[in-house]
């Protein structure tokens, strides 16, 4: 006798078993995701700009996968053999990242290649567990008991981030470590990525074991075997059982992502994987609609979710920002204090996962309610609001930004407002987008549906690292350029022209676009010129360096000061007062010595140096030396280094107002032409709310 599947609520068990399955997965994919460009711009030592490429990039490339994930399901392997996969692909991707942040100080070159290598293997893994999951809670409700599925979603959509809150709040404790002398441990990074793996390992296993006793149909039948076992009772009455495509369609479909592919890349100059996830998601869409067996019902509901789709393209670029831009304006540009902790930066994101978890149950109850009345609104206008809501968060932080200047910080309460406000758009527009696609695809095509869906957000994401790219200088970097004599926004107003010795220095520091293939033509490896050995000291060998009485204060310190400018501004740089400093000696950290002896303030002591395998001499060697007088003058001749505001759409982007505008306008703009579209589209749903 079958077991009973169904809850006091009304929802099957299986629900809560892909409920925790998918929590356990979010856990592993946000919680790598708060690290990830902290990790490559301070272990891996790539530029801000470079890391948002890659991040948008990587986050693309997963929504692009479950195409790949939804045709091998839908035809070979089945949702529950694709899950196994996918979950084992990405525990293995967080052990290669692991391993990366491992060895990046001994071997940066193999560390980043390990990044490229483990991103490569996550992308896969995602692609095959994200369509599968999504298309099984569907599977779990009958034709008749479709209504439930917005409800459904949004459970599921809370599991989603109670993972993504346990991430976000365990991965940044272990893994992006800042001491009180306000040291980041680099080497902390892998313990983020390793418990983001154990994490992935835990989910499968819960699916492995749970899978057979409760994810099943009403009727006992087990949901997401292999497509060769399906029976007419897993399709709609009268629904064909098998997609129809002509060669000549398939043929078609080659040759457009081709030159969709070329197109983007050539005319609109992105980059190849920005063309793939571009081109892709247009050609399968036309793919899919040139089947033969589709009816005009199935066609006009499959256009809706195409429509549908492109508009939340707007709404993930605008949201994924909290990976990138928000986490780097969080890391220079925001007092993080939050009831007297200052939290680290890759933690600001978790208010996202807390909201979700505290308001999901709430929308579905307002759901369910308004659905009693006859008064629930359709899932477009649903997304419209989502949209809107995005765009409203965006004009409130840009006006909280308007006149922070160059070096103000921002209150974290406006972060935390801006999070709040995009968890209620994002309740909105993602759940019930999930809900959409169950809702109208046809059985046969409902995980190949559910890719083009995340094909959407792949795009969404594609956009959103080209966006990120166009931040503009933050306080960070006008502070550091300000502490090297520089004025960076007279630069950037072309108010004053740059020595090469100003440019070399802001390459330097990584601020402005470095031509490293023209840099490398001209004998100049900056990789090798830039690389900071201070950077290898550890946190613990900071603290040493006091404890073991590694470095002591000169007795006659002060009167070494005033110190030259090259030294005054070594130790600016590092925020060190030395004259408060050796008025009070007990206040002085390890990190505070370690300085004070490299401009000549404190004694070293060899032996003990010696004894904690530190060796001062290649520690401040100074890599800038190896530079002449005619290299640095190549700098400026051949324009290696390029200092202007990004622009985006023929507009300069001169500040984070109108870089946060941006969002406003897009977001509004895709808001207000979907409620214009959603008469039309209610008519195309035929019934289907």
């Amino acid at each position: 006798m079958i077991e009973q599947q169904t809850v006091k609520q009304g929802h099957p068990k299986g629900l809560w078993v892909l409920f925790g399955t998918e929590m356990w997965e979010r856990f592993n994919f946000y919680g790598m995701r708060t690290i990830l460009t902290l990790f490559i711009v301070n272990a891996l030592m790539l530029s801000k700009e470079q890391s948002s490429i890659i991040y948008g990039g990587f986050l693309g490339l997963c929504y692009l996968t479950p195409m790949l994930g939804g045709f091998i399901s839908d035809r070979f392997l089945g949702n529950r053999n694709c899950i196994l996969l996918g979950g084992l692909l990405m525990a293995a991707g967080q052990l290669l990242l692991f391993f990366s942040a491992s060895i990046f100080s001994s071997n940066l070159e193999l560390a980043r290649t390990l990044l490229y290598v483990a991103l490569g293997v996550i992308i896969l893994g995602n692609g095959f567990f994200k369509p599968n999951i999504s298309s099984m809670v569907s599977s779990l409700y009958p034709p008749s008991e479709r209504s439930k599925l917005d409800t459904a979603f949004t459970i599921f959509y809370m599991g989603i981030n109670v993972g993504a809150f346990l991430g976000q709040l365990i991965c940044p404790i272990i893994g992006d470590v800042v001491d009180a002398d306000g040291v980041r441990d680099i080497y902390a990074f892998k313990w983020g990525y390793l418990a983001a793996s154990g994490a992935m390992l835990l989910g499968v296993t819960t699916f492995y074991f749970l899978k057979d006793k409760y994810v099943r149909t009403p009727e006992g039948r087990p949901i997401g075997g292999l497509p060769k076992n399906n029976t007419a009772e897993d399709y709609a009455e009268g629904e064909a059982q098998s997609a129809k495509f002509s060669n000549t369609a398939l043929a078609v479909a080659v040759v457009a992502f081709i030159g969709l592919g070329l197109l983007f890349f050539y005319v609109f100059g992105q980059n190849v994987i920005y063309s793939i996830i571009y081109s892709a998601g247009i050609t399968l869409a036309g793919l899919i609609i040139s089947d033969t067996s589709l009816t005009k019902i199935e066609r006009d509901r499959i256009l809706v979710i195409y429509i549908v789709s492109f508009f939340i393209i707007f709404f993930w670029a605008a949201f994924e920002q909290a990976g990138s831009s928000l986490t780097f304006i969080a890391d220079n540009q925001t007092d993080r204090h939050f009831f007297g902790w200052n939290m680290p930066p890759s933690m600001v994101q978790i208010f996202n996962g807390i909201f979700v978890v505290a308001l999901a149950v709430p929308f579905s109850i307002l759901w369910d309610k308004l659905r009693a009345k006859g008064k629930e609104p359709i899932s477009p206008v649903k997304q419209a609001i989502g949209l809107a809501l995005i765009a409203l968060s965006y004009f409130i932080i840009a006006h909280n930004v308007k006149d922070l200047g160059n070096t103000g910080l921002l209150a974290v309460k406006w972060l935390v407002l801006l999070y709040l406000i995009q968890t209620l758009g994002e309740l909105c527009l993602s759940p019930i987008g999930l809900s959409l696609v169950g809702k109208l695809s046809p059985k046969r095509f409902s995980s190949l549906l559910y890719g083009v869906f995340f094909l959407s957000n792949a795009s969404g994401y594609a956009l959103a690292g080209t966006l990120g790219a166009i931040l503009p200088p933050t306080g960070e970097e006008y502070t550091r350029a300000q502490i090297e004599n520089i004025d960076l926004k007279s630069i950037l107003d072309k108010k004053t022209d740059p020595s090469a010795a100003d440019l070399f220095m802001l390459a330097k520091l990584r601020i402005g676009s470095l031509d490293k293939k023209a840099a490398k033509e001209n004998g100049l490896d900056f990789d090798k010129i830039f690389a900071k050995s201070d950077s290898t000291l550890k946190p613990e060998q900071f603290k040493a360096i006091k404890v073991n009485k590694v470095i002591t204060v000169k007795s006659n310190a002060s009167t070494l000061l005033p110190l030259d400018a090259e030294k005054s501004r070594l130790l600016k740089r590092e925020n060190i007062d030395a004259a408060e400093l050796l008025k009070d000696q007990s206040k002085i950290k390890g990190k505070q010595l370690f300085y004070l002896a490299k401009v000549g303030l404190a004694d070293i002591n060899p032996q003990a140096a010696q004894a904690n395998n530190l060796d001062f001499e290649k520690i401040y060697a100074v890599k800038d030396s190896v530079l002449s007088k005619e290299q640095v003058a190549i700098i400026k001749d051949k324009n290696l280094l390029k200092l202007e505001y990004p622009t985006f759409a023929g507009f300069v982007i001169h500040d984070l107002f109108e870089f946060f505008m941006v969002f406003v306008v897009l977001c509004g703009v895709a808001s207000l032409l979907l409620f214009a579209l959603t008469p039309m589209l209610k008519k195309m749903m035929h019934g289907v709310r």
